[in-house]
């Protein structure tokens, strides 16, 4: 058995470089040639021609998942997706395996979607590069011991928000946030003294940013909940050797009160307990459909 394991991996692994390189190289000669283009159309259908080169090769990603692994991908939606206009994606994150999750739900379904991605990832060979060519903003997140030693640093991250959805404006995107900022742990969740029995606690700071800034933009906001049934969250490995039966992705259209796009989250305290109490019932509510979700399976 781990034979065979090793030789799915080993062979999907293979392939994804195979068409990674195929895609890399037109894909950063049309990043390059946008940075250096002084003219907004122009730098637009360089905008659209690397989001098509990703799209293409999130579409190989996804064959090699059929061809090579077991994996069901139970995608449950009650909205009917476009491609023409913009949406904000808030997801529970558990694994590497909900990026391959979010890719079978999303691709080609909607517009191609930006992640907010901590600063080091530029640096991994090959697949730094391509989230620079596609703009995916980086950010820099600062420890509070860190924030206490240099106040001034203080905000950044929100600022970098701020600036990163102004690209946005040119061309509709889905925008996707986890808003726990990290992979869900046991270890995690015990040294948060977490409230939620699935999840860690919400931040709400990037995801009011990315309201303020798409404002009348954003088409629907999308509750994305990603479950395991298997009992146990996977890994990257568990998935590309055959491990993972199942995924469940359940996706559920959000209504945003209005009030909530317009307010000063970082200078008005009233907005902000507005905003955090707001985000802290739908992690509540996402609490409890994760818990349904684990109902349904056991009783199968």
């Amino acid at each position: 058995m781990f034979a065979l394991h090793l030789v799915r991996a080993t062979s999907f692994c293979l392939l994804v470089l195979l068409i990674t390189l195929i895609g890399i190289g037109p894909m950063l000669v049309m990043g390059l040639i946008k940075a250096l283009l002084p003219l907004k159309p122009l730098q637009r259908v360089c905008s659209l021609g690397v989001m098509w080169i990703a799209e293409t090769w999130a579409e190989g990603l996804k064959w090699l998942f059929r061809l090579l692994t077991p994996t069901v991908w139970d995608i449950r939606s009650d909205v009917d997706l476009g491609r023409d206009q913009p949406y904000l994606v808030i997801c529970n994150h558990q694994s590497w395996v909900d990026i391959p999750a979010l890719v079978e739900a999303f691709n080609r379904q909607t517009p191609f979607f930006k992640f907010f991605l901590k600063k080091e990832l530029i640096w991994v060979p090959l697949i730094g590069l391509a989230f620079w060519a596609l703009d995916y903003p980086f950010m820099k997140r600062y420890s509070k011991a860190h924030l206490a030693r240099h106040p001034e640093d203080r905000g950044k991250d929100l600022e970098i928000t701020r600036q990163a959805c102004e690209k946005f404006h040119n061309l509709p995107v889905t925008v996707v946030n986890f808003l726990e900022g990290t992979r869900f742990t046991p270890a995690k969740h015990r040294q948060q003294g977490s409230p939620y029995r699935h999840l860690l606690k919400p931040k709400s700071g990037g995801v009011a940013f990315v309201m303020a800034a798409l404002g009348d933009q954003m088409h629907a906001l999308l509750d994305v909940t990603i479950m395991y049934p298997e009992g146990r969250i996977p890994g990257f490995w568990h998935l590309i050797s055959g491990q993972v039966s199942r995924v469940v992705v359940d996706i559920r259209r959000r209504t945003v009160p209005a009030d909530l796009f317009v307010g000063d989250y970082a200078n008005d305290p009233a907005f902000r307990e507005t905003f955090q109490a707001w985000v802290s019932q739908l992690w509540a509510e996402k609490d409890e459909r994760i818990e349904q979700l684990r109902r349904e399976v056991t009783t199968r």
